[in-house]
């Protein structure tokens, strides 16, 4: 391995660099992407419990053990909840956006990776033709082993930079995906309790104004 490195000539010290950063965010996105790291079954739980607005303070306290966007929205949501109804749910679409950037957070320099890979080892192949053409120039077409150096060095930067860029491709279609699908999942659970309170609020106020009718 480390005479092919060493035969593929310096464009291989970007392409170790690229695969290095890979490497390193694939493996931190798989950790932070976890479901339930980011879906919070103990908040999504108590979620699914509110029957009242007084069950929103128990909500709170839940979300308030947790770090994460699913957490800060919900208490965005409950710490507005007394906004005009529109009011309310653009202020929790602009916490939203906000928030999810942290699961999508990096994906750009994975796909960059994913992109510029291939075109290292093709800038590797384009400088070993050079030399090859430049031993062609110098000494002429028979000498074999001067012309290989240079077709060595072109096939092996070319093979490093799709064996870095593929993988990388595949790994942020994978990790955008699940980004995107836990985006939505958050966006399903906090339009859920938007509405309840939305509900419970017009509830409650048609109460009062029946008690005040009544008197």
């Amino acid at each position: 391995m480390l005479t092919l490195f060493e035969k593929g000539g310096f464009m291989m010290y970007p392409l170790a660099l690229c695969s290095v950063l890979a490497l390193a965010f694939v493996v931190e996105r798989l950790w932070s992407l976890r479901r339930k790291k980011v879906l919070i079954p103990e908040i999504i739980s108590v979620l699914e419990q509110v029957k009242k607005l007084d069950d929103l303070t128990m909500v709170k306290a839940v979300c308030e053990k947790f770090s994460g966007p699913f957490a800060s929205i919900v208490i965005g949501c409950i710490d507005n909840r007394d906004l005009p109804s529109e009011e309310l749910r653009s202020t929790i679409e602009d916490e939203g956006r906000q928030q999810v950037r942290y699961l999508s957070r990096g994906l750009v320099l994975l796909e960059t990776i994913a992109g510029i890979a291939p075109l290292l080892g093709l800038l590797g192949t384009v400088l070993g033709m050079i030399e090859v053409f430049t031993v062609i120039e110098t000494l002429g077409v028979g000498q074999a082993q001067a012309l290989s150096g240079g077709i060595s060095k072109a096939l092996i930067t070319t093979a490093t930079g799709l064996f870095i860029g593929i993988p990388a491709l595949v790994a942020y279609n994978l990790l955008n995906s699940r980004s995107e699908g836990m985006i939505l999942d958050i966006e399903k659970y906090t339009l859920l309790l938007l509405n309840k309170i939305i509900r419970l609020q017009n509830k409650s106020n048609e109460t009062i104004e029946l008690n005040l009718h009544s008197k």
